[in-house]
């Protein structure tokens, strides 16, 4: 694996001209503008982010993808093969707030992963329990659940990112030893779930900051970080980003 990857996750912030004067500060910060760093805005400015970052080293990553894989009357998706025409790398899969507020399914979830991969793009499924089954001891199963739609994908075209959903946008972060635990877990479930002796890339995510990155990255099985709210903010980025370039 070559370096640490940092995603940073927009989610729905942003207007046009605040985005491309954000892009502009971070691209002239060698820090963030450097290989294994991406950007995944709204929808509405990916086609504008991939020109601004037009010879830069950033890759850019979008926040979802329909689950339909052919043009039609599906009025408001955007397809895989969409994402990559613009120059999309990366496409987010099952975040948490798409299970949450679209009840997205692990059928749903497997299609939009084929199509992302049949568009050549790298899908980047996110998974993570919630604070109730962490406390009543389910979060290993609910995890495995979710990474089940992996089985037979190659785990050289994939990124799992583990979120705990009551670390995202709270201020709380797993300790070291949960997330140390929890990605050594997801290692070792996918190698049997893609039945290969490969193993997949992993992210972290969840409220990480400057002052954590490095702690947080220099675990074994972290592979990088999925970034919210930091990653709007051009120093907080560029730090957390010198900290996955600094591991490597």
């Amino acid at each position: 694996m070559a370096g640490k990857l940092v995603i940073g996750n927009w989610k729905m912030n942003g207007r046009r001209v605040a985005s491309e004067t954000l892009v502009a500060a971070m691209l002239a910060d060698p820090r963030i503008n450097r290989p294994n760093v991406g950007m995944a805005p709204p929808a509405p400015y990916l086609a504008l982010l991939a020109g601004w970052l037009e010879g830069s080293h950033v890759a850019v990553c979008a926040q979802d993808a329909s689950r339909f894989a052919k043009d039609g009357a599906f009025t408001g998706d955007v397809s895989a093969a969409m994402l990559a025409d613009i120059g999309c790398q990366y496409v987010l899969v099952g975040h948490s707030e798409r299970r949450q507020y679209h009840g997205e399914s692990n059928e749903v979830l497997r299609a939009k992963l084929a199509n992302v991969l049949e568009a050549g793009l790298v899908p980047v499924l996110c998974v993570g329990e919630t604070l109730t089954e962490r406390e009543e001891g389910r979060h290993r199963d609910v995890i495995r659940h979710q990474l089940s739609v992996l089985e037979g994908v190659d785990p050289r075209r994939c990124v799992v990112a583990y979120e705990p959903v009551w670390a995202i946008g709270t201020g709380k972060v797993a300790s070291l030893e949960q997330i140390a635990q929890m990605h050594a877990d997801i290692k070792s479930w996918c190698l049997q779930i893609q039945k290969t002796d490969v193993t997949i890339r992993t992210l972290y995510g969840g409220s990480v900051k400057a002052d954590n990155a490095e702690a947080i990255l220099s675990i074994d099985d972290v592979d990088g970080a999925l970034v919210g709210g930091a990653s709007l903010e051009v120093e907080s980025f560029a730090m957390i980003c010198m900290a996955a370039d600094k591991l490597v």
